[in-house]
């Protein structure tokens, strides 16, 4: 394919009924389906497709016998279709919100351990300036929010950018490193050991995140790094609300991150065994993209933040 002029839409004269024409296909993938939920005739989603099809000299997505399947090419104009109308979106929003002397709205991801101290205590500060910001909060892995962030469904996040998953167009800002350590129910009888080692702890009942993931590699690293083996009584999840109430009813332990584990002590929920494992996490940051023009909410938001990190770590 050519290289396009960078304002083909313009020539183009794109639609946004072809964009959410791109991404009722995404969703249904099927012509007729995706033509109803836009209240359009089946051929006339199909003429709009093959304008587009015809415009960028490609195809967007695969006719098969039972319905249709994007192509990469149409993979990456749903990417885009959804940044631009989820963009859209926000300016009307941003417009109505100033109209009514709200402030607008900030839609932030964050990562298990910010969310625990750094965010409140940003989010505190931003409502005493702004109380008529709406702000919303999703609270996910590292690469669930980096799609989002991709999507144009978040203005920004807290986390982490994963090696395997480069990107130029994000922005990186270093916020902290992240420790783990080990917890137990209240009460535990390892909780008051003297000189308590990896070998005293390799052998117990575990609750740690499933194979695959960074936490659960490190946590076995640490292990076979001392010269032990992983722990085998092992439950694999993720899941809090599980892990609190399993660590509260058993002598299991669980491996989480400081921030993480110091909100549960000050609940009086678990306790953190003496014992500091030579295992972390790496950095998180603040991670926006480097096209999209934060709305001002967003950048009171985010400058509130680099103020709480400031203070916090």
């Amino acid at each position: 394919m050519d290289t396009l002029n960078p304002n083909w839409f313009l020539r183009a004269r794109l639609k946004t009924r072809q964009l959410l024409l791109l991404i009722a296909l995404d969703e249904q993938r099927n012509i007729h389906r995706a033509a109803e939920e836009l209240h359009m005739t089946q051929p006339a989603a199909s003429k709009q497709l093959k304008d587009l099809e015809d415009m960028l000299d490609v195809e967007l997505f695969e006719r098969l016998p039972r319905g249709m399947r994007p192509t990469i090419y149409g993979e990456t104009m749903i990417r885009h279709a959804r940044m631009a109308l989820t963009s859209l979106s926000l300016a009307h929003e941003d417009i109505v919100a100033l109209k009514s002397g709200l402030a607008g709205q900030v839609e932030i991801g964050v990562i298990m351990a910010p969310s625990m101290s750094l965010l409140p205590r940003a989010i505190s500060r931003v409502k005493e300036q702004a109380p008529q910001l709406r702000i919303g909060v999703q609270m996910e892995t590292s690469n669930i929010l980096l799609e989002r962030l991709r999507r144009g469904s978040l203005d920004f996040m807290v986390g982490r950018i994963l090696e395997d998953q480069p990107d130029a167009d994000l922005q990186y800002e270093e916020l902290a490193d992240e420790p783990v350590c080990a917890v137990a129910r209240v009460g535990h009888p390892l909780v008051t050991a003297q000189g308590l080692s990896l070998e005293d702890i390799a052998g117990g009942a575990w609750l740690l995140p499933p194979k695959g993931s960074v936490l659960r590699y490190r946590c076995d690293m640490m292990f076979r790094a001392a010269g032990l083996a992983p722990p085998s009584n092992v439950v694999d999840t993720t899941a809090l609300l599980l892990i609190s109430s399993l660590l509260q009813q058993t002598d299991s332990l669980h491996v989480m991150p400081v921030e993480v584990a110091r909100h549960y002590v000050s609940l009086n929920i678990l306790s953190i065994l003496p014992i500091e494992l030579p295992c972390r996490m790496d950095a998180f940051g603040i991670i926006t993209r480097r096209s999209h023009l934060l709305s001002p909410g967003a950048g009171i938001m985010l400058d509130a933040l680099r103020v709480a990190a400031a203070e916090i770590y």
